[in-house]
């Protein structure tokens, strides 16, 4: 079953100063009520926690108390008018999770000529801001702040990038609770491919589940014929099989295999998994019949990159929880007579985002791999996409590199391999260039629509270098 997109749990509450209550009557209602909008809205980006009117520095400190019992994942403050900064740091203290400060005028504009000092006050979200800037920068606390107004043609600006910042946050909290399986090994040789597990349970929250090729042998012998039926009833359904280079024992053969695949991921809980395997004799047949098993486990959200290639499995998993997708890809060529680039890979896809049914085609040898057997061909639809890879520097952080472009219609390599003309903003060879300056993973995740303001967005909650090129 297709797996559900993380709602973050977000902490809400808005701020102002209880010496304004009785010196201005219905005040506080009115700033209630703007902060009543802004709840509601949030509420449609994750399950919202909200701890009211905070409006002294002891309802700061017990409203970050409460925020932390509830383990949120981002305390959004809305700056209903002034506040002192010391209402804030014990709040953001005690709720110790990421922080995004609101700054949204009610009205476009002051009403000059009739606006009284309650009116202004009513409207002046901004004058705290900076003072709360200082103070968290003081107090050693990230924070970030959105401005912006409640209606008008500034509000859906703001309220973009707000909901980036939640989704950012479910994000966070998806990959945290994530167990990405480790089946086999990293392809030979592929230096770059090279994972260190202790990181990224350090750096990214996750878990790392190290799994044996017999793992998933014992599973493979044990699938019911029931199940093998099934895959391949789901498969027929599902892909165009080309019959004249497919092989029906090699699709029952990746079918049995991906009945195993299926146990396997069940039986571990798994949310992603990266997989290898060279071997020898029977072992080798095994390896070479992935393919088609972790497309379908790609396409129920459980992304499954080859090559044991981890930290694309994690850049696939922040794609499919954003909804994007999120395939298995590589740089494949150039075309500068069209001024794209290809991308596409010999191994699992991502059927949910192709510009029509896949193909299941059989491949006689699989290039630099043992083994032959059944593969998947198709292009991502056209339009916006995103390309996401996760990478490391020499001294072991992770580095996030992002760039949008566009998939456009167009020939591409009909060799059992996924294939997808994108254009960037620069040219093939300028963006190639561009990319690689960063020194990359060489595999990437494709995904659906304009996605790098969410994922720098995560990066910056994980401490993540971003780098958006071009």
């Amino acid at each position: 079953m297709r797996r559900a997109t993380t709602r973050p749990l977000i902490g809400f509450c808005t701020i102002g100063l209880e010496a304004y209550w009785d010196q201005f009557p219905g005040l506080r209602e009115r700033l209630l009520g703007y902060a009543g909008v802004v709840a509601t809205r949030l509420s449609t980006m994750g399950n919202l926690v909200n701890v009211g009117m905070v409006d002294t520095a002891a309802a700061g400190a017990a409203a970050g108390a409460q925020l932390r019992r509830s383990d949120v994942d981002l305390v959004v403050v809305h700056a209903g008018t002034y506040a002192t900064s010391s209402q804030v740091v014990p709040l953001l203290q005690r709720a110790g999770a990421p922080v995004l400060v609101l700054n949204l005028q009610p009205d476009e504009r002051l009403d000059y000529a009739s606006c009284d000092t309650a009116g202004w006050l009513a409207q002046c979200s901004a004058c705290c801001v900076p003072e709360l800037a200082g103070a968290l920068g003081r107090c050693a606390i990230p924070f970030r702040v959105v401005s912006g107004t409640l209606q008008g043609r500034h509000a859906e600006s703001a309220w973009s990038r707000i909901s980036a910042w939640c989704r950012a946050a479910g994000l966070r909290r998806a990959l945290r609770e994530a167990r990405l399986g480790f089946l086999g090994h990293t392809y030979p040789g592929m230096l770059d491919l090279y994972a260190d597990f202790t990181q990224h349970h350090g750096q990214l929250g996750l878990h790392v589940e190290v799994l044996e090729m017999e793992d998933l042998a014992a599973r493979v012998d044990g699938a019911a014929q029931g199940d093998v039926s099934a895959v391949l009833e789901r498969t027929r359904g599902m892909f165009d099989v080309d019959g004249g280079s497919v092989d029906g024992e090699d699709l029952r053969a990746a079918a049995r295999v991906a009945a195993g695949m299926g146990r396997l991921v069940r039986d571990f809980r798994l949310d992603a998994l990266a997989y290898y395997h060279r071997g020898r004799g029977a072992s080798a047949e095994l390896g070479a019949s992935l393919i088609l098993g972790g497309s379908l486990l790609t396409a129920d959200g459980v992304p499954c990159a080859g090559e044991g290639d981890l930290k694309n499995a994690v850049a696939m998993l922040v794609l499919d929880r954003l909804g994007a997708g999120g395939s298995y890809t590589e740089f494949y060529a150039m075309d500068f007579v069209d001024g794209v680039v290809l991308m596409g890979h010999d191994g699992p896809g991502h059927v949910g985002i192709c510009d029509r049914r896949p193909v299941l085609r059989g491949l006689g040898v699989y290039h630099g791999k043992a083994g032959r057997g059944v593969s998947v061909e198709f292009s991502v639809r056209s339009g916006p996409v995103t390309i996401f890879g996760v990478t490391q520097t020499a001294g072991g952080r992770f580095r996030f590199l992002v760039a949008e472009g566009t998939a456009v219609a167009g020939p591409v390599l009909r060799i059992g391999n996924t294939n997808t003309r994108l254009r960037f903003s620069q040219g093939p060879a300028e963006f190639v260039d561009a990319w690689c300056a960063h020194g990359p993973t060489h595999h990437v995740a494709l995904g659906v629509g304009s996605r790098a303001q969410e994922i720098a967005c995560l990066g910056e909650l994980l401490g993540i270098e971003t780098i958006r090129v071009a």
